[in-house]
């Protein structure tokens, strides 16, 4: 495996957002509510520090906890239809630190206020235009798109592709929290890779490399 491909199922939405009408079972207590949160934190860490590249194939609605997992996600592409939001204000819904992290390293500060600030649906053009996603395509062009996207990602050589993944994810942590040694390690065995060997035989012979990841 080198790329995963997160979409929605149903065509209708990526992620629609949480059923409200379960926030008095789920979420009235505190005991409740850390339970909820728990699960989540989990659903995300899952993705955000999968060692393989994520890609969010975004079709329809992607709204409240769906921003979170495409946020997850290391690349964003959706459709012209897609609508984005976090209506938190509109229910007055605390959202914690972790959360709120990745969305400014994606947006920016200023963008991630006006996100919550007005709980409004933004479009797929608006979204670009933030860059919290990184291709807005028509809806019948999207999948193959996003195919020919990871195939593109899945034919470079995997050590380069993993460590970058890798080494953007520590400059995002703060600087104590930074494993620098795995990052170092990982360049290096780049480096002394047998795709290293391979990737530059096919550059000079002209040809398409076989990376193997080893």
């Amino acid at each position: 495996m080198r790329v995963v491909v997160v979409t929605g199922a149903g065509g209708k939405a990526f992620v629609s957002g949480a059923d409200i009408s379960k926030f008095e079972s789920e979420r009235a207590s505190k005991e409740a509510s850390d339970r909820y949160n728990t699960a989540v934190d989990h659903a995300y860490g899952a993705f955000y520090e999968f060692p393989k590249p994520t890609i969010a194939m975004i079709r329809g609605y992607c709204i409240g906890g769906g921003m979170g997992l495409a946020m997850s996600c290391d690349l964003r592409i959706c459709s012209e239809g897609s609508k984005f939001a976090v209506p938190a204000a509109k229910l007055s819904i605390g959202y914690r630190y972790a959360g709120l992290k990745k969305l400014v390293d994606v947006v920016g500060p200023s963008f991630a206020k006006e996100i919550f600030y007005t709980a409004r649906q933004f479009t797929a053009q608006e979204a670009q235009t933030m860059g919290l996603v990184n291709r807005v395509l028509p809806d019948a062009e999207l999948e193959s798109y996003v195919k020919n996207y990871a195939d593109t990602i899945a034919g470079n050589a995997p050590l380069s592709v993993d460590s970058v993944k890798f080494i953007v994810g520590e400059i995002m942590k703060d600087p104590a929290e930074r494993d620098l040694a795995t990052a170092e390690a990982m360049v290096q065995a780049c480096f002394a890779s047998n795709d290293f060997i391979e990737g530059r035989r096919a550059f000079m012979e002209k040809r398409k490399p076989q990376f193997t990841g080893k």
